[in-house]
């Protein structure tokens, strides 16, 4: 079957068809490393890794590269502010960055190439535009000019009129245009630098994605480019523009943008005291699955609002799938079972509803319905070792997709049975502070008892 992506630059889903299959080249804009990477980060970086792991799933091999971004005014500013270097605030938050990589259980990209390791070929690459007349040189910079790209705006689908409300005021008078952007900035006296043809200076915001894109995917088309729709316009549209012109061919084939978060409503902001950081989140419910279930509730092209209450949610959600692995291991504990090449039908026709929803623009939502359509077959064949054993084999595949870990907390099944049996002889003994305490600490380990009239049963707890 084929895959079917939404393709924001001709604003319809296509088939999705590499230029050298099953080889797919994709470049996701990367963090500004500047402050600590927040749940809107999490989003691009999550949803963009996931489309790399489905891929490969339906047997592409996939070529990802996610950039950093480590000099920018942000960076310079924030170092001002704080009175620090600007290289050691960036690889602080470089090393923040990856932390929460970490934290989230996201894969790193095949490359991950810093702006300031790439600077000589963005030089190289604003002097072929220049060359071809694309570009100019004043005594604040390098410009890229819009109006002799004849097809500027056409990824953000705005006209060069329309454009206007968009540029940003700056006091620069040296353009020849408003709309002009820059591919190379000179540095104040205060301010970090590169020697140019042009003076000292440093890159651009635009340029660095369109040539670290090209070199280290090693294509002048990419079949792939994303990132967030707060990107379009002017990042991804300067980015095309300056690509285009200087190539003379399509920048990327397929461009995918995801939908902004907002948290309660309201757009994040630390004025607004609702900034929520990756390790923020993690530090409140350790446990970066929650995030990720939420994530996935929505379609990633659509904004998604954060709640507490659908937090809640997701976590209840885990709980339905640890519950059903924590009974299959007990009902085929110690049974030998051998696999057979005979397939369930009802599993895999829920596996095929899966990978049609993820075929389908990556439907998560779908996607996730199946995983619960195969939970609840579970548990309604709960009894039946030859459906929950192979059903199991099926959700922990389907799983690993959305790298839904349900990782276990550090205290082995002896343990638990060994406290159980603790607690048993105390409650016997009429020592009910000990009973108490011993369910407590259980509890802390994230492990629920249940008493019933059969004996005490547990189970993890997400």
């Amino acid at each position: 079957m084929p895959i079917y992506i939404y393709n924001s630059l001709t604003r319809k889903k296509e088939k999705f068809v590499p230029l050298s299959p099953p080889k797919v080249n994709i470049y996701t804009c990367g963090v500004t490393v500047y402050d600590d990477c927040h749940i809107g980060h999490a989003r691009s970086l999550y949803i963009f890794d996931l489309m790399r792991r489905y891929l490969e799933y339906r047997g592409f091999k996939v070529n990802f590269v996610r950039n950093i971004t480590d000099i920018d005014d942000k960076i310079i500013n924030r170092a001002k502010e704080l009175k620090v270097d600007w290289k050691g605030l960036s690889e602080k938050y470089i090393s923040r960055y990856y932390e929460d990589l970490a934290a989230l259980g996201i894969s790193e990209a095949d490359c991950e190439p810093r702006a300031t390791e790439n600077i000589p070929e963005m030089i190289k690459y604003i002097e072929v535009l220049i060359n071809k007349g694309y570009a100019y040189v004043t005594e604040t910079g390098v410009y890229f000019s819009v109006r002799k790209f004849n097809d500027y705006g056409k990824l953000s689908g705005q006209a060069i009129k329309e454009m206007f409300s968009g540029v940003r005021k700056e006091s620069d008078e040296t353009k020849k245009d408003p709309l002009d952007f820059a591919l190379w900035k000179m540095s104040k006296p205060d301010e970090p630098f590169w020697d140019s043809p042009w003076g000292k200076g440093r890159p651009g915001w635009h340029i660095e994605c369109s040539v670290m894109s090209q070199k280290f995917l090693k294509s002048e088309t990419l079949d792939i480019h994303a990132g967030g729709r707060d990107l379009i316009f002017p990042h991804h549209e300067n980015e095309l523009a300056q690509a285009e012109a200087l190539t003379g061919k399509p920048f990327s084939n397929y461009w995918i943008h995801h939908g902004l978060l907002t948290i309660n409503a309201q757009k994040m902001a630390k004025s607004l005291g609702n900034f929520i950081t990756i390790k923020d989140f993690i530090a409140k419910y350790k446990n970066a699955d929650l995030l990720k279930l939420f994530f996935l509730s929505a379609h990633y092209s659509h904004p998604i609002d954060y709640t507490e209450e659908k937090i809640e949610e997701a976590k209840k959600a885990l709980e339905r799938i640890a519950i059903l692995i924590d009974k299959i291991e007990k009902k085929v504990s110690g049974i030998k079972y051998q696999v057979s090449s005979k397939k369930n039908t009802e599993i895999e026709e829920i596996k095929n509803k899966f990978i049609e929803a993820m075929d389908d623009d990556f439907n998560t939502p779908q996607g996730l319905a199946a995983i619960f359509d195969l939970v609840n077959a579970a548990n309604k064949n709960i009894e039946n070792t030859d459906f929950i054993l192979p059903a199991k084999r099926v959700l922990s595949e389907l799983l690993g997709i959305f790298k839904i870990s349900l990782k276990k907390e550090e205290i082995f099944d002896t343990e638990i049975e060994a406290k159980i049996l603790e607690r048993n002889s105390a409650r016997a003994n009429k020592n009910f502070a000990l009973s108490d305490k011993i369910r407590k600490e259980l509890e802390q380990k994230g492990i629920i008892l249940e008493d019933t009239k059969e004996g005490t049963t547990w189970r993890r707890k997400i």
